[in-house]
């Protein structure tokens, strides 16, 4: 039986601290793990791995006054599967991600950190909403 997505978020923010803090791509966390997680946690850290130039480029771009490298290192692994999540999940709505993001950084970082990705992730959110043709953004799947 499969996860829920929030439990599957958590455990991909996870994923992602544990990448940032050693070092290493996403994909090579995943890799070394002896029983894979759920399918949609796979589906962000690959997602985040596969689009990092341009995930961090979005974040780098909207936050203002921040540098990514000055960011908390759990605020940056939520922001980058937030926006994994608004490129990449085309039956995630934007506000959900967004939301979904905020809870994660609510629980697991600084009392700041709510508004902090709400806001980044609302820009990002709507300048890829201005930027997309006829439909939502999707991330080069493979």
């Amino acid at each position: 039986m499969s996860t829920t997505r929030r439990a599957a978020r958590e455990r991909a923010l996870a994923l992602l601290y544990e990448a940032d803090v050693r070092g290493v791509p996403a994909d090579a966390v995943l890799e070394g793990l002896p029983v894979a997680p759920d399918p949609y946690a796979v589906d962000i850290v690959t997602g985040v791995a596969t689009d990092a130039a341009r995930i961090d480029e979005l974040i780098s771009t909207y936050a203002k006054g921040w540098t990514i490298d000055r960011m908390p290192v759990v605020d940056r692994a939520i922001l980058r599967l937030g926006v994994q999540e608004l490129l990449g999940s085309a039956d995630v709505p934007s506000g959900v991600a967004i939301s979904e993001a905020v809870a994660l950084a609510s629980a697991y970082s600084t009392d700041e950190s709510g508004r902090f990705v709400n806001g980044l992730l609302a820009r990002i959110a709507r300048e890829l909403a201005d930027t997309a043709p006829d439909s939502s953004p999707d991330a080069a799947s493979s």
